[in-house]
């Protein structure tokens, strides 16, 4: 097993004692070895077959995505300026019922470019034609949480083709990919799935023993629907419905009371929050703050890039640090530190993966990237947690790792063939819109 070395590099651990060290780390398989300050000692140095100069690098955590619908990147700008539902219903339903697995697959691996270009190695998606995202995962070497986005207006007997397609990708993919690909079951939405489908969907996911993962409370206008659908808010309608008696994470989750933060801190759900996609649908500003204090595990998303329009979750930290700032009134209320956190740490929390990623520390999964800082916005060397926050963005990624294996270097893609994918995403597109 291959032990290689990183010397001379500023190193953002994401460790509560010591966020950031001076020093050196060594990799051995796909794992983080070991981790130091200062110098690297002589026998790690003899022991490693490779040595990397991190002289003008930042190393920090790949960046964590918790969700997204990867294939929409070939919807990217199809519909912008418009209202959630008229967004969906006119513009994107109608569209995407025209894709086929091999537009799913270019425009997952068009997405899954982009993310490892701009830092992230891991990404919750949830879509159709899953086996296609999951071939991209394996072939890129990004670490995934994928579910079969399931939408229950249907009959009855195509809820049950749809069920039974979501029960089969996750018996087989889970666990695939030399371990990356994890799988969720996920009934889309409230507004989508009725109670009893939805409740099918958790049978199946303690029968398989996954997590379930939806959206909810997006918009205010969803809300008002679910009572006037089921005389309850969502986050009540999921509980009864049994949602969060599995390990369940929530996108979105803009519209929130104080007591349905409570039971989302007392049921241990996680929150994906959106910022980008939350402004740009104009859907509101999800009350993080006060999930934080509640001590509900907040982690970020892009979405999808048809709602961003890009995956650059450098954007979505620096968002959550500012946008919370404004509307508060507080500039203490995401620090830049907390606002790291949840791009990396605690969206390995929401994903399932603590423990697996999300830190630099011996043991977790050798998934980290490197920032180059020899930039005029990134110049002079003061607080780099400040710099990576509210002045970098992806573009300042150089290297990538995943599971031990470098993705990019120097910002060349190492698993991809990104002109390829350029001009198939292209060729999707034009017989979509065709």
């Amino acid at each position: 097993m291959k032990r290689w070395l990183v010397e001379n590099g500023i190193f953002i651990t994401m460790s509560p004692e010591r966020p950031v060290l001076q020093g050196w780390m060594a990799v051995e398989g796909t794992q983080i070895a070991a981790i130091g300050e200062g110098t690297a000692p002589e026998a790690e140095r003899r022991a490693a077959a490779e040595i990397v100069n991190g002289e003008g690098l930042l190393f920090l955590p790949g960046l964590v995505n918790t969700h997204g619908h990867a294939a929409m990147t070939l919807l990217r700008g199809l519909a912008d300026d418009l209202k959630l539902q008229d967004w969906l219903q006119n513009h994107i339903w109608p569209m995407e019922a025209k894709f086929t697995g091999d537009d799913v697959y270019w425009g997952s691996a068009l997405a899954a470019a982009e993310m490892i270009l701009s830092g992230t190695t891991t990404f919750a998606d949830m879509y159709d034609h899953m086996n296609r995202v999951a071939e991209v995962v394996e072939q890129s070497g990004l670490r995934a949480a994928l579910a079969r986005g399931v939408i229950g207006l249907c009959p009855p007997e195509e809820q049950t083709v749809k069920l039974e397609e979501a029960i089969r990708f996750a018996k087989d993919w889970h666990g695939k990919a030399d371990g990356r690909i994890r799988v969720m079951m996920a009934p889309h939405a409230p507004y989508t799935c009725p109670p009893d489908y939805i409740e099918r969907i958790v049978a199946a996911a303690h029968d398989l023993g996954l997590p379930l993962h939806t959206h909810m409370s997006e918009t205010a206008a969803e809300v008002e629907q679910n009572v006037r659908d089921y005389g309850v808010r969502p986050v009540e309608h999921l509980d009864r419905l049994g949602l969060f008696s599995r390990p369940a994470l929530v996108a979105h989750a803009v519209h929130l009371t104080d007591d349905e933060i409570a039971l989302l801190a007392e049921r241990n759900v996680a929150v994906s929050h959106n910022p980008v996609s939350n402004l740009k649908l104009a859907s509101g500003v999800a009350r993080v703050p006060d999930l934080l204090r509640a001590g509900v595990t907040v982690s970020l998303g892009t979405d999808g890039a048809a709602s961003n329009n890009n995956l650059d979750l450098f954007e979505e930290i620096r968002l959550a640090a500012l946008l919370h700032k404004g509307v508060s009134g507080d500039p203490t209320a995401v620090p830049a530190l907390e606002a790291l956190r949840l791009g990396t740490v605690c969206g390995a929390k929401a994903l399932g993966l603590e423990g697996v990623t999300g830190e630099l520390k011996p043991g977790l999964k050798a998934d980290f990237i490197a920032v180059s800082v020899d930039k005029p916005h990134l110049t002079p060397a003061t607080d780099y947690i400040s710099h990576l926050v509210y002045a970098a963005s992806g573009a300042d990624v150089v290297h990538v790792w995943a599971d031990g294996r470098q993705l990019l270097r120097n910002r060349e893609l190492l698993t991809l063939d990104l002109e390829r994918i350029r001009f198939e995403a292209q060729r999707c597109f034009e017989r979509l819109r065709a």
